[in-house]
């Protein structure tokens, strides 16, 4: 992923981890998990699809990966996050 993104903004992996780093604070991973969480956390919220869509839709690889990361990042499970943050008017389909 690293080189990819590199490639498209003509600079080396070391130039670009610098200057990222330099602009965000943060390294180009920790901000698409970051990002990828902040989707995630909104799809709970707001819709009724499953958690295994939610993962999909939000980038992560699986399901597990996802509640792996979750429970790191925000400290409580994707189920507790949703019940306690979930709005009243949901998008999506019931989840099943």
């Amino acid at each position: 992923m690293l080189g990819r993104i590199a490639a498209q903004a003509h600079l080396s992996e070391r130039t670009l981890v610098r200057k990222f780093r330099a602009a965000t604070g943060t390294s180009v991973l920790g901000w698409v998990i970051r990002e990828r969480l902040n989707r995630a956390k909104a799809l709970l919220e707001a819709t009724d699809f499953p958690v295994g869509e939610v993962a999909v839709m939000s980038g992560f690889g699986s399901t597990e990966s996802m509640r792996r990361q979750f429970e790191k990042s925000v400290g409580i499970s994707v189920g507790a996050y949703r019940r306690t943050f979930r709005t009243g008017q949901r998008e999506g389909r019931a989840a099943g």
